[in-house]
């Protein structure tokens, strides 16, 4: 009875250093996160206030600035494993910052009124699809898969509509873009939350910094795309 009584205790202690460590280290994923699309926010705001938006759209130079972040997306996502910390959150920091350049270009297409609203919006679904996915005992990982084909169908028919121009694709898109970055968020964060309790904080601080970047990212391109699929609906012209 008194090893039973011991193994239980164990068991406890054990579950309850696991539960904090997932929370220590979704603290520093959403920290970066909220660095990341504060740094976004700030950049396309002030492009947007000095003029510079106006020479972003519509030129090369738009084109070369979504290359170039998707190249650091890529590269940081394939790499993480073998670059430095420092390395891993100044691509980060940069990617953010490249970002908001190309964000810049949705003040002039919308009202700053509608484009606060909507980032409320995106911040209170957001909010409950990250809660429900560290609460929640249903395993996500099976949404994976799924999700992805969505995502890879979402970026195709967006393609596609480019020569259609089909204004029932566009809105079809969004709608399924709006779902599938829902349920993208809820994952990773399940996701994000099993790397805490299974022992990435005992891993040293240079993993704990990489694995809470490549967190943070993965939860910002999230955050990102949902929003800019709910302004499609919730923005307001400034036409």
């Amino acid at each position: 009875m008194q090893t039973d009584t011991q193994y239980g205790t164990s068991t406890i202690t054990v579950a309850q250093a696991r539960q904090e460590a997932s929370t220590i280290f979704l603290a520093k994923v959403f920290n970066w996160m909220a660095i990341g699309l504060g740094l976004t926010g700030l950049v396309a705001f002030f492009t947007a206030q000095s003029g510079l938006a106006m020479s972003i759209i519509g030129t090369p130079l738009f084109m070369i600035l979504l290359l170039a972040e998707l190249g650091l997306v890529f590269f940081l996502s394939a790499r993480i494993d073998k670059i430095q910390a420092t390395t891993a959150t100044g691509l980060f920091l940069g990617y953010s910052v490249l970002n908001g350049l190309t964000l810049s270009t949705i003040f002039l297409a919308y009202t700053r009124a509608s484009i606060g609203g909507t980032f409320l919006i995106t911040a209170g679904m957001f909010g409950a699809m990250a809660v429900y996915g560290m609460v929640t005992r249903r395993d996500l990982s099976g949404m994976g898969s799924f999700l992805f084909m969505g995502l890879i169908g979402i970026i195709l028919a967006s393609i596609v509509n480019i020569f259609l121009n089909s204004s029932s694709l566009y809105w079809t898109i969004s709608v399924i873009g709006v779902l599938v970055f829902v349920g993208l968020t809820a994952w990773d964060v399940q996701k994000i939350k099993l790397m805490g309790e299974q022992g990435i904080m005992e891993q040293g601080e240079s993993a704990i910094r990489k694995g809470a970047i490549i967190g943070a990212l993965a939860l910002y391109l999230d955050f990102i795309n949902l929003f800019l699929m709910l302004l499609r609906f919730f923005g307001s012209s400034r036409d």
